[in-house]
C-alpha cells in the first residue's frame, strides 16, 4: 500500500469522524441539543452503550490466533511509560485542573475505532485479529490510568486511595473488560438475541460521544485551549509513536506486527477520552479540542509514518 492510499484510507477512517463532530456543532447552533442533552447522552455513552461495546470487541477477539505475549507486553509498556512522561511533563507546566485532561489526552489513543481500521485496511484478517486483541488488551490500562489521572486532579471527585480504589471498581468501563475477559478465555457462548441487543446499544457509541463532543466545541473552544492542544497532539502523534516504533525497530519487530503497533500508537485521542473527562468534572472543552486537533493531524502523521516505514523496508 502506497503513500496515497494509506492517506484515502485514514481519510475514510477520520472523515466520518468529522462529520459527526460537525453535526453535533451544527444541532447546538440551531438549538436542537442544548447542554442537558450532552450531559444525559454522555453519561449514556460513558454508563450503557461503550461498556457493552468494549464487551463485545473482547469477547470477539480471536485469542487463540492473534496473541502475541511479547508484542502486546510492549505495546501496554509503551502506553504506560508514556503517561508516566507525559504526567511528568504535564506538572512542571499546567496549573492543577489541567493536567488529568492533557495527560489523558497525550495516551489514550483510538485504537478500537482508526487503529482496528486501519490495521484490517492494511493486513486484512490478521491486522483484524491482533489489532483486536491489542486493543482489548490496551482499555484496561486506558481506564485504569485514566480514571486515576483524573480523579486526582478533579475539581469535584475524591483523590484518596480508597476514594480512587472505589472508583476504579465501580467505573462501567473497566467493569465491562473485568467481565469480558473471563468469557472469552472461556468461549462461552452467548444468545444471538443478546448480541444484536448489544450490537444496537455500543453502534450509539460513537456518533453519541462524538455529537457531544460537537456540542461542546464553540468558535473559540479551539483558539483559547489551541496551545495545550497543540502540545498534547505533538505527545500523541509524534513523540509517543515515535519512541515506541522506533524501540520495537530495535527489539526485531517487522513488517505486521510493527505496522500494527505504529498504528496503533499514532491513532488520534479517542472520543471517550472526552465522556470520561465530563464524568469526572475536568475540562472536556480542553479534551474535545484536543480529541479534534489529533484527529485530524492523524491524517499527515499516520501517512507520513506508514510511508517512511515503508520506504526503510520495516513493514
Amino acid at each position: 500500500m502506497g503513500l496515497f492510499e494509506v492517506f484515502l484510507g485514514t481519510l475514510e477512517v477520520t472523515l466520518p469522524v468529522f462529520a459527526m463532530v460537525f453535526v453535533g456543532l451544527v444541532l447546538k447552533r440551531l438549538g436542537w441539543i442544548d447542554a442537558a442533552f450532552i450531559a444525559t447522552a454522555s453519561s449514556l455513552v460513558f454508563k450503557v452503550t461503550m461498556p457493552v461495546l468494549l464487551f463485545l470487541s473482547i469477547v470477539r477477539a480471536d485469542l487463540a490466533y492473534a496473541l502475541q505475549p511479547g508484542l502486546i507486553g510492549y505495546f501496554l509498556a509503551v502506553s504506560v511509560l508514556g503517561f508516566f512522561a507525559a504526567w511528568g511533563w504535564a506538572r512542571l507546566r499546567y496549573p492543577r485542573e489541567e493536567i488529568g485532561v492533557f495527560v489523558q489526552g497525550t495516551f489514550r489513543g483510538n485504537v478500537g475505532i482508526v487503529g482496528l481500521a486501519l490495521a484490517a485496511s492494511m493486513y486484512g484478517d490478521h491486522g483484524l485479529s491482533l489489532g483486536g486483541i491489542m486493543a482489548g488488551s490496551v482499555i484496561v490500562v486506558y481506564n485504569v490510568l485514566s480514571s486515576i489521572v483524573l480523579a486526582l486532579y478533579s475539581p469535584s471527585a475524591d483523590s484518596d486511595l480508597r476514594s480512587l480504589l472505589l472508583g476504579l471498581l465501580r467505573n462501567p468501563l473497566i467493569l465491562s473488560v473485568m467481565v469480558a475477559l473471563p468469557v472469552a478465555f472461556l468461549a462461552l457462548p452467548l444468545p444471538a438475541w443478546l448480541v444484536t441487543s448489544g450490537e444496537y446499544l455500543g453502534s450509539l457509541s460513537l456518533p453519541l460521544a462524538l455529537i457531544c463532543i460537537g456540542g461542546t466545541l464553540g468558535g473559540t473552544a479551539i483558539r483559547h485551549d489551541g496551545r495545550q492542544a497543540l502540545y498534547a497532539g505533538l505527545w500523541k502523534l509524534v513523540w509517543l509513536p515515535l519512541a515506541g516504533t522506533v524501540g520495537a525497530f530495535q527489539l526485531g519487530y517487522r513488517d505486521a506486527e510493527l505496522g500494527i503497533l505504529f498504528l496503533f500508537l499514532a491513532s488520534p485521542t479517542a472520543a471517550v477520552a472526552f465522556v470520561m473527562a465530563k464524568a469526572y468534572g475536568a475540562n472536556e472543552r480542553m479534551t474535545a479540542s484536543i480529541i479534534m486537533l489529533t484527529t485530524f493531524g492523524s491524517m499527515l502523521t499516520i501517512s507520513l509514518g506508514v510511508f517512511a516505514l515503508k520506504a526503510l523496508g520495516a513493514i
